[in-house]
């Protein structure tokens, strides 16, 4: 389980990442989702021990961030969004460099290495440089890592950004197979539909709504969207596009009147708190 208490981060006298944010993730995987400066990869960072908070703190599994860093980085695995791979070595050679750099023996960790490689479908290509691999299969690398070292907690910051659809569904595959506790980041509303048990909803540095997504979505009482250019019926208006909240029961009725009908989805939690993700 992780704590999260009234983190905050400031980088100057105005400009807070987070502010005071509080939360307990008790769930295996956690998605941690907001559009691009919401404070997402910040809270990622601290919790991962590579940025101090301003003020406040969090445990993981018990263990302070800040008074017991050492033991923290004992048992998290993080894989930061701006990791790149060393072109000229192979998968196999940047796993072994890594799980040696954990304190694994050099036949430990060819052997973790072989096996995490083989249970991802990349052991075919153990061998290849890097600079040879898709971006997905890059990607998908560093889940390995993860794999391989057994760490009780996984930090993901934005796995598949940048990825076509095809390397994004090979990297969910991937994240699926880990059975640690996973602590993610995305602006992707399907990503964290995909693969999360909870979401924390972060905006502007502070959390907006946090919980699993059923009972985030139960808040909409089985309601469904109806969207049109220019509609004359709204809840909310976003540029020309009119957004209606309707009982399934008026759905012909807004069809008749030219509104496109949508499930409700996690879109929908942003939208109702003023809130509009990248697509």
């Amino acid at each position: 389980m992780i704590e999260i208490q009234e983190v905050t981060k400031r980088y100057d006298r105005r400009t807070y990442a987070l502010k005071g944010i509080t939360a307990s993730l008790r769930e295996r995987v956690t998605t941690v989702i907001g559009r691009n400066g919401a404070g997402k990869t910040t809270l990622i960072r601290i919790l991962s021990t590579q940025l101090f908070p301003t003020t406040g703190t969090a445990t993981i599994e018990g263990l302070d961030i800040l008074k017991e860093t050492k033991k923290v980085r004992e048992i998290i695995s993080s894989i930061p969004q701006e990791s790149q791979l060393i072109g000229i070595l192979s998968p196999l050679e940047q796993m072994q460099l890594y799980l040696m750099a954990r304190g694994f023996t050099a036949s430990q960790a060819r052997e973790e290495s072989k096996q995490a490689l083989d249970e991802l479908e990349l052991y075919d290509y153990r061998n290849a440089p890097s600079d040879t691999l898709s971006g997905g299969m890059k990607r998908k690398v560093f889940v390995a890592m993860a794999l391989a070292a057994k760490a009780p907690v996984i930090f993901l910051d934005e796995p598949t950004t940048g990825l076509d659809p095809l390397s994004r569904i090979e990297v969910w595959s991937a994240i699926k197979r880990l059975s640690s506790k996973i602590i993610l980041t995305t602006h992707y509303m399907e990503e964290a539909q995909e693969l999360s048990n909870e979401v924390v909803v972060i905006d502007q540095g502070n959390i907006i709504t946090h919980g699993a997504i059923g009972n985030l979505l139960s808040s909409f009482g089985g309601k469904m969207r109806a969207e049109k250019m220019d509609g004359e019926e709204y809840d909310i208006k976003i540029a020309n596009v009119a957004i209606k909240y309707i009982e399934k029961e008026r759905v012909d009725e807004f069809i008749a009147k030219g509104y496109d009908i949508k499930r409700i989805n996690l879109d929908d939690i942003f939208l109702s708190k003023g809130v509009l993700l990248e697509s």
